[in-house]
Order: C-alpha cells, then structure tokens, then sequence
C-alpha cells in the first residue's frame, strides 16, 4: 500500500517509454514502410535537393532538427539506406555488404535522392505536416507513396517488448505484383490464384521458403560455395547478414 502511488507512476512511465520506443523510433509505419528516422533523413534530402551530391555530415546535421537523436544513430541509418541503392545515391566509400567493411566517416562521403525517390515520395497535396520536437520546424506525419516501400527495403527493428523482422523483396516482382493486384480490383474479379512473393537478398544465395507461412514463418537461407582447385573453396553467393570475413572464419 506504501509504495501504491509510486507504482502507478513507474508503471505509467514505462508505458510511455516503450510506446514512444515501439512508435517513433524502432517499428516502421504501415502507412509508407519507413522508420521515423528514415521519413526525416529523406525529407532532409529533398529540403537541401538542388541535384548535387552533398556531404552526408551536412545532411545528418540537418535532420538533427526533426530527429532529437545522436548523431552517430542518423548517420548509420542514412548509410543502410543508401545501401539498399533505391532511395539515395551515395558517393565515397558507403562500407561493402560483402565483406563487411564499415563506411567512411560521414564528412568524407556524399549523398543525393534517386530519381524514383524524387519521382515517388514526395507529394506536398497529400502529405500531411506536424510541428517538429521543438516547435521550431514542419515535418512530415508520413509519406504518402505508391511503392511498397516496406517489402522493398525490409526492416529490422528492436524495441520495448516488441521487436520486427520483414525480409526485403524483389523490386520488379513487388511492381509486377501490384500492377496484377490492381487490375484484379478494376475488372472486379473474384479471388483466383493467389500472388505469391518471396524474400530477394542483395548478396544472392539459396533459399528455402517451405516454411514461410506468408511471412509470419521463417526461411532457411545459405551461402553458394563452389569446390575449386587445390583444396581451395570459392564464394560465389553470400547468404543474406553474413559477410565473407564471418564466413571464412566459420
């Protein structure tokens, strides 16, 4: 009874504090597939868009206006963004999937929107602004956007009790999809043969999707690994989060 009160608060603060870990930073949004960080790194980009390459130290400063966060946090979440080649453009040394090895510093290498980011994300008719942490600046509530951007770019994402893992796919069988469901929908056709998409990884490799159970299952993934002469093995495909240093080590 003593501690009642206190409990209370503990108890409403914590809820608070995993609500805000689970919303606005670790859970991507259904409504366009993007991390806050991420929604505020590409607004940042269009903001100081003239077409050339700017510094990705320029931009993280800049999207520290929206995103009340480290520096360091902002940096690595634009450099996986570029990685995935479908929003930004980098220019330098953004690190190697293959290998692993890590980007260069953020004042050493430069980014700018690709064209279908440019073409696709942005829509000031349809998106809706909110006051950013400070009250200072407008950022965006989310981006209004035909892309399937959350399959496209898969997510990771620990947070407070609740945690997400969605495999990326493959671009040109996402749009392919869509265009089959769209069509469905205009001519009005009752459900047939249903869409089946699987899981694509940037370093290639074999996949298994027997138990993929339209992605609330798991998929078993492995390297390709060829026999060569000499005793020697080469690495032809990488399963997808192994690099070839982890690889060769194991």
């Amino acid at each position: 009874e003593h501690y009642g009160p206190f409990k209370e608060l503990i108890d409403s603060y914590f809820l608070d504090y995993a609500s805000y870990v689970i919303c606005d930073r670790a859970i991507p949004s259904m409504e366009d597939g993007l991390k806050p960080v991420q929604r505020r790194i590409l607004h940042s980009l269009k903001e100081k868009d003239d077409g050339r390459f700017t510094k990705v130290a320029n931009i993280v400063g800049h999207t520290m206006q929206y995103h009340p966060h480290g520096d360091a946090s902002i940096a690595d979440a634009l450099i996986n963004l570029t990685n995935k080649r479908y929003l930004i453009e980098g220019q330098g040394n953004f690190g190697n999937l293959y290998t692993g090895d890590k980007a260069a510093a953020s004042r050493y290498i430069e980014c700018r929107l690709t064209p279908l980011a440019r073409d696709q994300i942005f829509n000031k008719e349809l998106t809706e602004y909110i006051q950013s942490y400070d009250g200072r600046n407008k950022e965006p509530v989310h981006f209004p956007c035909k892309l399937p951007l959350m399959l496209m770019l898969g997510a990771d994402g620990i947070a407070v009790g609740l945690s997400t893992t969605i495999l990326p796919h493959n671009f040109i069988e996402l749009i392919d999809a869509q265009i089959k469901l769209l069509k469905k929908k205009k001519e009005n056709l009752k459900r047939g043969n249903p869409i089946e998409l699987y899981p694509d990884f940037q370093t290639g490799g074999i996949i298994d999707v027997s138990e993929y159970n339209e992605g609330n299952g798991k998929v078993k993934i492995r390297s390709k690994i060829e026999k060569h002469k000499n005793n020697s093995l080469i690495i032809k495909e990488l399963a997808h989060g192994i690099t070839t240093e982890s690889l060769t080590s194991s």
